[in-house]
């Protein structure tokens, strides 16, 4: 055969070289293109985050560039580090899709806002980058309004935004703040999520889920304010520039508790999907 360039000779010395000897890999990178493998064989030195960057391109379809965009974006350690109470709060078969669905760091770099921003400014710049910031969540997240209104003994509430996450078929209300998390910001999501649950969730659909989407947290703090909370609520904080805090390093699973994540999570690959239409008049 003809036509190789020397570069694509080495990569396919390394193609063999990585992977002909690891039985769990070796069927899986048959299951992607070569033009995503070897995006993910460049970038990713380590096993488990190769596996976690194959399944997740074979599961959602990832372009050659979407691919890229998450491994920039550090969609593998945001995963393994999203503080929720989802363990406790859902059910074994929605719990690993639920955690999947929420990551540790959002980033919102498509925002043309500095470092001064308020609350509403955020969410009107979110608004205005609507596709983008979907895309961001994760995919899977269909828009349902911003300033949602909810009415309770004659007084009206307001969520900052109501997205559906299709494959759990959940109600997903996401509260924008722009400092610090606050114990006192997870009282105020359980009051959002019961409501909802009582008077705006459908028979067939599952409990809402809530996010807590701050520019900063500590992490000790959430963990204890979600430690007794009966709602499934996870936290997150959010950039304008692409980071991952040097600190968190430290802070990633063991090897052998990345296993159990992944295992766990992909165990759902095989779940039938779920299709699911908004009914605009609704």
């Amino acid at each position: 055969m003809q036509g190789y360039s020397t570069q694509n000779l080495w990569r396919m010395r390394k193609f063999y070289s990585e992977y002909h000897q690891n039985e769990k890999l070796s069927p899986l990178v048959r299951e992607i293109s070569w033009s995503h493998n070897t995006v993910i064989i460049d970038q990713c030195k380590d096993n488990l985050e190769r596996e976690y960057y194959i399944r997740m391109t074979k599961k959602y379809g990832w372009s050659k560039n979407v691919l890229i965009h998450h491994i920039e974006g550090k969609s593998y350690e945001k995963y393994l580090l999203n503080q929720t109470n989802f363990d406790e709060a859902l059910p074994e078969k929605y719990r690993y899709q639920a955690k999947f669905a929420v990551k540790d760091e959002y980033n919102f770099d498509f925002l043309e806002l500095g470092e001064e921003h308020n609350e509403k400014e955020l969410e009107l710049a979110l608004m205005k980058n609507i596709r983008m910031f979907l895309s961001e969540m994760g995919g899977d997240f269909a828009f349902i309004g911003n300033q949602y209104r909810l009415e309770v003994d004659g007084e009206d509430y307001y969520l900052d935004l109501l997205l559906f996450h299709r494959r759990l078929k959940s109600l997903v209300v996401i509260e924008l703040k722009t400092g610090s998390f606050k114990p006192e910001y997870a009282g105020k999501m359980n009051f959002y999520l019961a409501v909802l649950n009582d008077k705006v969730k459908q028979p067939d659909e599952n409990p809402s889920i809530g996010i807590i989407i701050c520019k900063s947290k500590s992490k000790t703090v959430v963990e204890y304010a979600l430690k007794d909370s009966k709602s499934p609520i996870g936290v997150a904080s959010y950039t304008l520039t692409e980071t991952l805090p040097k600190e968190y390093k430290n802070l990633l699973p063991s090897p052998e508790e990345i296993e159990e994540k992944l295992s766990g999570f992909i165990d759902t690959l095989s779940e039938p999907r779920v299709r699911y239409i908004l009914n605009k008049n609704e």
